[in-house]
């Protein structure tokens, strides 16, 4: 059984499809999606609904990302949220215009059931951005730090490889899991197309919302799969980029 990390979609219905496709998804494979699945391209709402078609056959795990949390908001109260439309919100709600009532109520359902982080039988976490209590995620008294946090990432980033984790300085958030899978804060910030590594922390966003790519990780081999960059896919689109 293969088990694969997938990075943040952000509307790209076309990168997702190719990702499956170079990977050659088999029955008995997992696939762990690390959330962010809409804003940004224009197919978020096709997203969403090829991922409600996908999981029938195919064992998935669906983390809850930010942006995950601001169209679950707009499909249940029709309110929205105005960092959200700034920040792809407005090309989900297009992408949602020939979809029946019926139909949005179905997605809603399928936000809703999402998870905030995953445990897998092997100790490895997955969540969206991060958690900050040192006594693990089951103890952080916010939920939104799941889905907003920047601070694991940053702290792993900063860890002097020499310490031991059995130091006193090895942070204690890091002890509790033999790995911790992220999304979330784009590679691409820091000028890397592919997933990295910081102490036990991998971030498998590759910047899928801007002019990266859409990445899945092969968590047993770390063999990454990579979609076209994402302005190539869509050219007539800039998604979430600014210029």
């Amino acid at each position: 059984m293969r088990i694969f990390g997938i990075g943040d979609i952000h509307g790209g219905l076309k990168a997702l499809v190719q990702v499956l496709n170079k990977i050659e998804v088999k029955d008995e494979d997992t696939l762990v999606f690390m959330g962010d699945y809409v804003d940004g391209w224009s197919e978020s709402a096709q997203v969403i609904q090829f991922l409600m078609e996908l999981s029938q056959n195919i064992k998935c795990v669906f983390i809850r990302g930010n942006h995950d949390v601001w169209c679950e908001n707009w499909l249940r109260t029709a309110d929205v949220n105005p960092i959200w439309y700034l920040h792809g919100g407005k090309e989900t709600i297009a992408s949602y215009e020939r979809y029946s009532e019926t139909d949005k109520k179905k997605h809603l359902e399928f936000f809703e059931s999402m998870s905030l982080h995953h445990l897998d039988d092997e100790n490895r976490l997955f969540v969206h951005a991060g958690f900050t209590s040192m006594h693990g995620v089951e103890k952080e008294v916010y939920k939104e730090t799941f889905y907003f946090d920047r601070t694991l990432w940053e702290m792993a980033s900063t860890l002097n490889s020499d310490i031991a984790e059995d130091s006193p300085l090895y942070p204690k958030r890091l002890k509790h899991y033999k790995e911790i899978y992220i999304g979330h804060t784009p590679t691409t910030n820091f000028n890397v197309d592919m997933p990295m590594q910081a102490a036990s922390v991998w971030n498998i966003d590759t910047g899928a919302a801007f002019k990266g790519k859409l990445s899945a990780m092969n968590l047993e081999t770390k063999e990454v799969f990579q979609s076209d960059n994402l302005p190539a896919l869509y050219p007539d689109e800039k998604g979430r980029n600014k210029d």
